[in-house]
């Protein structure tokens, strides 16, 4: 399977983001991929800019974060050069160090993105743009994207059929980082050869998108905690931060909705997004 793409570039001077999906001909080959261009609001770019630190006040994320990303991506490529062999031959414990090695480099460098979001979803003139999106193309480019890791635990994500629409309106790319978190969790805590099932629906002037694996799901007196900042729940060695749905949940309440948590079918853990349709 070929991975979805998504990426932020400047085309003369404006603010674009790419996103794509690959293209499969009738005999399963790819083909090359579909994409969209969308010109980034003014919002976008303010927020694009506060996770990455260039908003005034911002001292982790515009002093701090570009420093620590810079190394730890350069110990992630030579890590994994090692870890792959491509040099030659080494000892078979070398090449599992680098691989910890490496897995523990995108551990630090996914809790530097944490932090800079964290100080921008806390900030008090946090505000998100109001685009016009489809969720059911949002889940569709989240299974993409997320594709590659699920295999790699003989996972199925199931997503709505094409001809399901549910408009929303709220930020896209917050949305579709939202829903990255909430699926990454649904594989990261299901057992392997399970499904994450993406729904979406819509009622009375709201949107719904919903995550639900067929994990251990999560206890009822626990499911407000869970939202709290650095709750992990007792867990350890998972390569969480204990941030994602403490920022995730600031997100969907800063876009005029919010997230929820209940009991999905077979007692595994269904995630609701809910937003505004105008």
């Amino acid at each position: 399977a070929f991975p979805a793409l998504m990426m932020k570039r400047k085309l003369d001077g404006v603010g674009v983001l790419v996103s794509g999906m690959p293209v499969y001909d009738q005999n399963g080959t790819n083909i090359g991929y579909e994409c969209r261009l969308e010109k980034m609001q003014e919002a976008h770019h303010t927020h694009v800019n506060t996770v990455s630190g260039s908003t005034p006040g911002a001292l982790f994320g515009k002093h701090l974060a570009p420093v620590l990303r810079q190394p730890l991506g350069r110990i992630i490529a030579n890590a994994e050069t090692i870890g792959s062999e491509l040099q030659g031959p080494i000892r078979e414990n070398y090449a599992l160090y680098a691989r910890d090695i490496a897995n523990a480099a995108r551990h630090l460098s996914a809790l530097v993105d944490d932090l800079g979001d964290l100080e921008a979803v806390e900030r008090p003139d946090f505000h998100t743009a109001k685009d016009n999106i489809e969720l059911g193309d949002v889940a569709r480019r989240v299974a993409g994207l997320l594709a590659l890791k699920a295999a790699d635990h003989s996972i199925r994500i199931l997503t709505p059929p094409d001809s399901e629409k549910v408009p929303a309106v709220a930020e896209f790319r917050r949305v579709l980082q939202v829903m990255l978190n909430l699926v990454t969790n649904a594989i990261r805590y299901s057992q392997d050869g399970t499904e994450v099932l993406i729904e979406t629906a819509s009622n009375d002037g709201e949107a719904f998108i919903s995550v639900s694996d067929q994990g251990h799901g999560i206890p009822e007196d626990s499911r407000e905690k869970i939202f709290e900042k650095f709750e992990r729940l007792g867990r350890s060695g998972d390569g969480g931060s204990g941030l994602g749905l403490y920022i995730s949940r600031r997100l969907a309440r800063a876009m005029g909705g919010d997230l929820s948590v209940s009991e999905a079918a077979g007692g595994g853990a269904k995630f609701t997004l809910r937003l505004p349709t105008q």
